[in-house]
């Protein structure tokens, strides 16, 4: 069978260019994402918890900058980096955050998979509904890598995606719960719409996948901080020591 074809970067781009004000509200940007204001509290949560003393954030995927404004309420100010693809987001990111009491403020438009940091850059990372667009091993190791490497001691990594499953019984059973949310959300025509463009740009790999790469990376301890369906929020510390 033929692997389907997948958006380009560009593609990817260009639509997330057209999207800065619904991604501007978590309460309208996220709609087809299960569980989206849960798990944003969980991660900043677990984040400022894990590294009360943070000076540095890094926000892989930042989007209109939900993430680290809801951060900033919990830890005050902080220097932060913004990474996206989409510059648009980037601007609206940055003025939104302007807004707020925060540290040096730096952007940086593009892949993840291409941008590069100084070792020991920063205490904290977030990934959120993003990580979902690399592809091969070889780009997920990578990535998780380069995360590794640009935290320091006892900083944290907050991963919050969609996510597969490795038996595809219980990925059929999950898509279905899925589809149901956005169908019973916006109705049949709304699920397959989003369905469609998850078939066309999307190649999510399993919360165990991804649980085991943290670990094997060197990421002590590694915890779940919820799941539900095709969607979860996880990660790791870098330790101390």
């Amino acid at each position: 069978m033929t692997e389907p074809h997948k958006s380009t970067v560009d593609e990817i781009r260009e639509r997330f260019d057209r999207d800065v004000e619904r991604f501007s509200n978590l309460e309208t940007g996220q709609q087809a994402t299960m569980d989206a204001p849960l798990v944003l509290e969980l991660v900043t949560d677990a984040a400022a918890r894990c590294c009360p003393h943070a000076r540095c954030v890094l926000d892989i995927g930042c989007g209109a900058g939900n993430y680290t404004l809801r951060l900033l309420d919990k830890t005050g100010p902080l220097d932060v980096t913004l990474v996206d693809l989409s510059l648009p987001m980037l601007e609206r990111a940055s003025q939104r955050i302007g807004e707020r009491p925060h540290g040096n403020l730096a952007t940086q438009q593009g892949d993840i998979r291409e941008c590069r940091f100084a070792e020991g850059s920063f205490d904290i990372v977030m990934a959120a509904a993003v990580l979902h667009h690399l592809r091969t091993d070889q780009e997920w190791e990578a990535v998780f890598e380069q995360v590794w490497a640009a935290l320091r001691p006892g900083g944290s990594f907050w991963i919050a995606d969609l996510v597969s499953h490795d038996d595809p019984r219980i990925q059929q059973m999950m898509w279905d719960r899925w589809g149901q949310y956005l169908a019973e959300f916006k109705g049949p025509d709304y699920r397959d719409q989003v369905f469609a463009y998850v078939q066309r740009e999307d190649t999510p790999r399993s919360l165990t996948y991804q649980l085991e790469l943290l670990a094997r990376t060197g990421f002590r301890p590694v915890d779940v901080l919820h799941k539900h369906a095709c969607f979860a929020a996880f990660g790791g510390i870098k330790p101390a020591g």
